[in-house]
């Protein structure tokens, strides 16, 4: 048997422990509604969030802490009103100027059917905060849902193969998936991901 290791990226559901906030508040409508784990839900979108009718509204989560971001996520209404996730700018980064707005941005969300999900690969962009903005507009912004995939450490993982087996670099990535995927609902290896951050350590690698 040959071991090999490998060393990957670990990416978690940040939002689901950081904090939210917004630029307003539309009923009882709060910020934390779009990371409540939920992303639909029948009826009326109140377990979205939803700012009023304003210029420039925005959402921002706060992380807690900086991460590499490498895939945000974002759920709109299923009832109706696609154009209040239409043009909506994800800014990442550490600062607040501007509530969080000035930061780099990683996409701008087009239009979306009712009740549908959208993914954006940010490639590892740091920060604390995750801004959703849209800029010189006044309207309604609803998130029914945002996930926010990221890292702030990498793992190696250990699989014997045996020697004579001729497992192509494909199975094996399979092989490593499969096994941290078993067990964490709150991890993922997004597919556009797993590319850019698989890379083999070698041998009885060791080292990160």
């Amino acid at each position: 048997m040959e071991e090999i290791s490998y060393l990957f990226l670990l990416l978690e559901n940040l939002a689901l422990k950081g904090k939210a906030v917004q630029s307003s508040i539309y009923s009882t409508w709060g910020a934390s509604n779009a990371i409540d784990g939920i992303r639909y839900a029948p009826g009326p979108g109140s377990t979205c969030s939803h700012t009023d009718n304003e210029l420039n509204p925005w959402w921002r989560l706060d992380l807690l802490d900086s991460y590499h971001i490498y895939n945000v996520t974002i759920t709109n209404r299923a009832d109706c009103c696609p154009e209040q996730t239409t043009g909506v700018e994800i800014r990442i980064g550490n600062s607040l100027e501007n509530n969080g707005n000035n930061n780099p941005r990683c996409g701008v969300t087009s239009s979306l059917p009712v009740g549908s999900t959208v993914s954006f690969f940010c490639g590892g962009m740091e920060g604390r905060y995750v801004n959703m903005y849209i800029p010189n507009i006044q309207r309604n912004l609803a998130l029914c849902e945002v996930e926010v995939y990221g890292t702030v450490k990498k793992q190696v993982v250990r699989m014997q193969v045996k020697a004579a087996e001729n497992v192509d670099e494909a199975e094996l990535k399979e092989l490593v998936l499969n096994k941290m995927m078993v067990g964490d609902a709150g991890t993922s290896m997004a597919a556009q991901t797993v590319d850019e951050v698989f890379e083999c350590a070698g041998g009885d690698g060791g080292g990160e």
